[in-house]
């Protein structure tokens, strides 16, 4: 057994070499006359190199011919079981069924693998939540859900909000009681549609000062279409169903950090346009600027 992996390797190698130097004479053929070939002779020189090249793909061919005739020939066909008909389909509609069905196999496969790796990486954390009680005898405290909340609630979140910035305007309404949906006005740089579910941020839209403020259409330039996408990767970064009202309060306190979307350069190549584009993303922790190409 291990006669026959090895001699498998070797046909595999001299294979490898032999489609390596085959390369090789292709390059020399679309690339001809070159300058290092000198101006005296220099179709002798030509003719030689690919002399050369010829010769040595020979010789690769002839030593992959002597490693595969040196193989131990399986004994029979492979078991494939009933798929083995599917091959020997003479209509040709459904001759693609058995290579398509080779690689469904292939892709499962691969699922199981993943899959068996990410138990793996899951069972060694813990998710047991904190405010799991440790004795069986005491009843559970109910926890209360961070969508249902009372509108005060959520009223004296905002204007907590509202008092952090002197440059931000917020104004709120209630389409969706008792949700409210918000609309921020940074300094006179750009505006954002908020919407909220209970305590939690569910939708943003940012737009120009020009525009409406639907929720449902974003913006038609392509700055704030950036700085939208990269509020909702900021959402789900700060997002904590424990600590609901940090997480706003961290999220408008990184959203405000775009007050210098046009005047602040990126840090990284310290311009202030790429592709025509001001850095749009701002740093999660540090709130620096940056460009999508230099974050």
């Amino acid at each position: 057994m291990e006669r026959d992996l090895e001699g498998l390797h070797l046909a595999l190698n001299s294979l490898k070499i032999l489609r390596s130097n085959v390369r090789r004479v292709f390059e020399s053929v679309s690339n001809g006359l070159r300058a290092d070939h000198g101006e005296e002779g220099k179709e002798n020189k030509y003719i030689l190199e690919l002399q050369e090249l010829l010769t040595t793909v020979n010789n690769n061919l002839r030593d992959v011919e002597n490693h595969v005739a040196s193989l131990t020939p399986p004994p029979g066909a492979f078991n494939l079981g009933n798929t083995t008909y599917l091959s020997q389909e003479t209509t040709q509609e459904k001759q693609q069924i058995y290579g398509q069905l080779v690689n469904s196999y292939k892709w499962t496969d691969k699922i199981r693998e993943y899959s068996a790796l990410a138990g793996n990486i899951l069972a060694s954390n813990s998710f047991n939540k904190t405010y799991k009680t440790l004795s069986t005898t005491k009843r559970r405290k109910t926890q209360t859900s961070n969508h249902n909340v009372a509108p005060e609630v959520i009223e004296n979140l905002i204007t907590t909000v509202d008092r952090l910035f002197n440059d931000v305007t917020i104004t709120a309404n209630r389409p969706f009681v008792p949700n409210p949906v918000i609309q921020v006005t940074l300094g006179r740089v750009l505006k954002a549609t908020i919407a909220f579910k209970g305590l939690m941020i569910e939708y943003v839209v940012v737009k120009n000062f020009s525009e409406n403020n639907d929720l449902w259409t974003e913006s038609r330039y392509k700055v704030f279409r950036k700085v939208t996408e990269n509020c909702h990767a900021a959402m789900c970064h700060f997002h904590s169903p424990m600590m609901p009202e940090l997480a706003v309060r961290s999220f408008m306190h990184w959203f405000h950090s775009y007050i210098t979307l046009f005047s602040a350069p990126c840090k990284r190549c310290s311009k202030h346009l790429n592709y025509n584009l001001p850095p749009t993303w701002r740093d999660l922790r540090s709130l620096e600027p940056f460009h999508e190409e230099c974050k």
